[in-house]
C-alpha cells in the first residue's frame, strides 16, 4: 500500500467513510462527518499511520486532504501518487 493510500485509509477510518468514497478533495466541515471531534481522531490516525507528531499549528492548518499531504511532506513522508 502506498503512503497516499495509507493517508486515504486514515481519512476513511477517522471519518467513518466507506472504502469507495473519494477523499482526495475533502475539506474540513465539507462533509457532516468531519467535525471537530472527527478532526482530532483524524490527527491521531495520521500520526499512528505515519509515526509522526503533528504540532498544534499543523492540527489547526489541517483543513483538507491536500493540506494533510503538505503537512506530511514537512515530516519527510513521501506521498507520490
Amino acid at each position: 500500500m502506498s503512503n497516499l493510500d495509507r493517508l486515504r485509509s486514515a481519512f476513511r477510518t477517522a471519518l467513518g467513510l466507506p472504502d469507495d468514497v473519494d477523499v482526495d478533495r475533502l475539506e474540513y466541515r465539507g462533509i457532516e462527518q468531519w467535525d471537530s471531534l472527527a478532526h482530532l481522531t483524524l490527527v491521531a490516525e495520521i500520526e499512528d499511520a505515519f509515526d509522526v507528531m503533528i504540532d498544534t499549528d499543523e492540527v489547526i492548518d489541517l483543513s483538507s486532504f491536500d493540506k494533510a499531504v503538505e503537512i506530511l511532506g514537512k515530516h519527510d513522508v513521501a506521498l507520490a501518487g
